[in-house]
């Protein structure tokens, strides 16, 4: 079951410093693109994951094609993708050996959640940690 109680998703989001954030993009309008700052601003080391932005720099950092390019370890995999490709992310993840998995807003991937809570990687879905840090006053 993915992480449903203010206190367990308060604990992930005061726990994690490294967050890799699938989807990212370069554009200030997108959402990713706000989250990203947002969650900057707050501290975390956030790394942009877009192969077509690979080598470049998103708010500061600059983009890997995967999680394989990632070489410490991920505390929270951000996922901006449609909740069809979401599956392919949380493997990634997966293999990654991620802390987390937060699927966004909109992204609901019943068999990905699975998949990662077999592992024993922890499952946010269908929220957003900007929202989730107001809403809990963090």
């Amino acid at each position: 079951m993915p992480l449903h109680t203010d206190q367990d998703i308060a604990s992930l989001l005061q726990h994690a410093h490294t967050i890799a954030m699938i989807g990212a993009s370069d554009r200030p309008d997108r959402a990713s693109n706000g989250v990203m700052r947002f969650l900057q601003t707050h501290g975390y080391k956030v790394i942009p994951v877009n192969p077509a932005l690979t080598g470049r720099s998103v708010n500061g950092e600059t983009a890997v094609a995967s999680l394989n390019d990632i070489h410490e370890p991920i505390d929270i995999v951000d996922i901006f993708r449609n909740p069809d490709d979401a599956g392919d992310a949380v493997d990634d993840a997966i293999a990654a050996h991620a802390g987390a998995v937060w699927l966004q807003l909109g992204v609901i991937n019943e068999s990905a959640a699975a998949r990662a809570e077999a592992a024993g990687v922890k499952v946010v879905m269908d929220r957003c940690p900007k929202i989730e840090f107001g809403r809990l006053d963090l």
